[in-house]
Formats: structure tokens, C-alpha cells, sequence
């Protein structure tokens, strides 16, 4: 089965500006007042907590677009499709399950073991 590279290239485009998006708007929440401003001890609790979350998903967001950025160079590199590690092709239903990875999976389980 051949794989849709142009169809997997505007997904990856399509995320990236997803998260793009995300990222700005997360930004924008930071520069909201944040713990020690409210006046009850559990709005500070529910404000510390949605300051983890946010940090947690703009970390995520951050490390996700990083992936997409490098899985765009590969396109036009010329190397999208093939493993960093092995060179070796990855598989079809692996990139379209995960766009942007650059790692074929015997490759992803062999970093994972260490």
C-alpha cells in the first residue's frame, strides 16, 4: 500500500498550526495574575493547579511541535519515511497513526528499553 505523503504533509501542517495556536493562547493565560491574589485559600489551590496544567500541556505542545517542525524538514529533505535511527522505511500505518515520528517502531521500542 503506498503512503500518502501529501496527504500526511497537511496533516503535519494542519497540526502545527494547531499548535501554534494553542501555544499563543497558553501564553496569554500565563500573564494572568496568578497564586497568592485571591482571597480564599482553595481559588489559589484551583489557581496553582491551573497553572501545572498549563504548564504540563505547554511543555507537551512545545515538545509535539518540535517533532512537527522536524518531520517537515525531513520532507524536504527528501528523508521523510525513513527511521533517523536505522534508515530503514516506517511503516505506512505508523505514520499515519503518528504523522511526525521519526522513528520506526523497532527503533522507538529499542530507545524505550533503555
Amino acid at each position: 500500500m503506498p503512503i500518502p505523503y501529501d496527504r500526511l504533509k497537511n496533516v503535519l501542517l494542519t497540526e502545527k498550526a494547531t499548535l501554534t495556536d494553542q501555544l499563543q493562547r497558553l501564553n496569554i493565560a500565563v500573564k494572568e495574575p496568578g497564586v497568592g491574589y485571591a482571597t480564599h485559600q482553595a481559588d489559589d489551590g484551583t489557581d496553582a493547579f491551573d497553572q501545572a496544567r498549563d504548564l504540563a500541556v505547554e511543555v507537551t505542545a512545545e515538545h509535539t511541535l518540535k517533532l512537527v517542525d522536524d518531520a517537515l524538514i525531513r520532507f524536504e529533505m527528501g528523508t521523510y519515511g525513513l527511521c533517523v535511527d536505522c534508515g530503514q522505511e516506517i511503516d505506512a500505518a505508523r505514520l499515519k497513526a503518528i504523522p511526525y515520528t521519526p522513528l520506526c517502531l523497532s527503533c522507538q521500542l529499542k530507545r524505550e528499553r533503555r
